[in-house]
């Protein structure tokens, strides 16, 4: 009986009869919740970063996950027939990007020809690079390639270089300010103004001192392939070069307007001879003209008529030097073979004038 009594007192009052202690509550709430410390420097970088070898390396501007995320470029337009016919083997011409505006300048389909590649390899560049589309490119290539190269060998060599004076330019007509815009401003022309072959030899298409035979060659070679052709004597504008363009026009029609000037004379002409000494005074022949009286002949030239008083004066070889108003003579570089005095008839003279000159009839 003695030991249930002490196992009661160590097993303590009956569950019902305890009171409830703090544990019984829940944990007590801080007064104020603690924020966590700033990362330290000197700490390693963080687990769950990539490695190097999955993610694109990252920077301070662009981290890896920024370029992951990046859409990719638009793809490139397709190619176009005449893109991929004007390989390396014909000329060097890269593509460029589109020119759009102002108002309907550029294009589209545009290459920046810098040489053409002659059938043996060589190159003819142009200088300086030609922005065109790429059908003017590929004429202007053919053109070199077969009808220059042709030319060139009659004269013992090739092409060497071409001497591009204007390509692309956003403008009208001849740059007129509101004229109708060039065929330049679209990228479908090309102003040449020389040819220099591989011998040194330069062929400057509008000089007169160029065989009229070649620069006629050349002419007829770009009429051929080209839709317009201006040079010399198609405008005020077209004096020092040749325009080429490949504009469309209704039922194909072409302009071919070049003049093949003669060459200029090595001689300058003969000055007129100077005025005899012995010759009257300005004023005297002046007046002698005033003391006839104007006639019209039958041919309907006016003539004059000489006064009744000197109706008996021996008339003057046809053939001699008489003096006109300006007392210059009447042939100052050939002189006419002497004639008979002319018949006098009725005491009266008829005199006509030719080419600023009287000769007695």
């Amino acid at each position: 009986m003695a030991a249930i009594a002490i196992l009661l007192l160590l097993a303590g009052p009956p569950a019902t009869a305890r009171k409830p202690s703090h544990a019984d509550k829940g944990p007590a709430l801080p007064a104020k919740i603690p924020l966590p410390q700033p990362r330290p420097a000197e700490a390693p970088e963080d687990a769950d970063k990539a490695p190097a070898d999955e993610a694109a390396p990252a920077t301070k501007d662009r981290p890896a996950r920024e370029e992951v995320a990046k859409p990719a470029p638009p793809a490139a337009p397709p190619q176009s027939a005449c893109r991929a016919a004007l390989t390396e083997e014909i000329a060097v011409a890269p593509s460029i990007p589109p020119i759009r505006g102002p108002g309907a300048c550029g294009g589209e389909d545009l290459v920046r020809l810098e040489a053409i590649v002659l059938p043996d390899k060589h190159k003819v560049p142009l200088t300086p690079p030609a922005t065109l589309r790429c059908t003017m490119a590929t004429a202007i290539a053919d053109w070199v390639r077969t009808d220059l190269l042709a030319i060139a060998d009659k004269l013992g060599s090739e092409p060497a270089a071409l001497d591009n004076y204007d390509s692309y330019e956003c403008r009208g007509f001849n740059r007129i300010p509101g004229a109708h815009l060039s065929e330049h401003g679209r990228a479908n022309a090309l102003d040449v103004r020389a040819i220099k072959l591989a011998n040194g030899r330069a062929i400057t298409l509008t000089d007169r001192d160029v065989p009229r035979e070649l620069r006629e060659e050349v002419l007829h070679s770009v009429c051929a392939r080209f839709m317009t052709v201006l040079g010399p004597d198609s405008d005020w504008y077209h004096e020092e070069h040749i325009h080429l363009d490949l504009s469309e026009r209704k039922n194909n029609y072409r302009i071919c307007q070049w003049d093949v000037l003669d060459p200029l004379p090595r001689v300058a002409p003969l000055l007129p001879a100077v005025r005899p000494e012995e010759a009257p005074p300005r004023e005297v022949a002046k007046g002698e003209e005033k003391d006839g009286k104007d006639k019209v002949d039958g041919n309907g030239a006016r003539s004059k008529e000489a006064p009744a008083d000197k109706a008996d004066a021996p008339t003057e070889p046809s053939g001699t030097a008489s003096q006109d108003s300006d007392g210059r003579d009447d042939d100052e570089s050939k002189p006419a073979p002497p004639a008979k005095p002319a018949a006098n008839k009725g005491g009266k003279q008829t005199r006509h004038k030719s080419n600023g000159s009287r000769t007695v009839r």
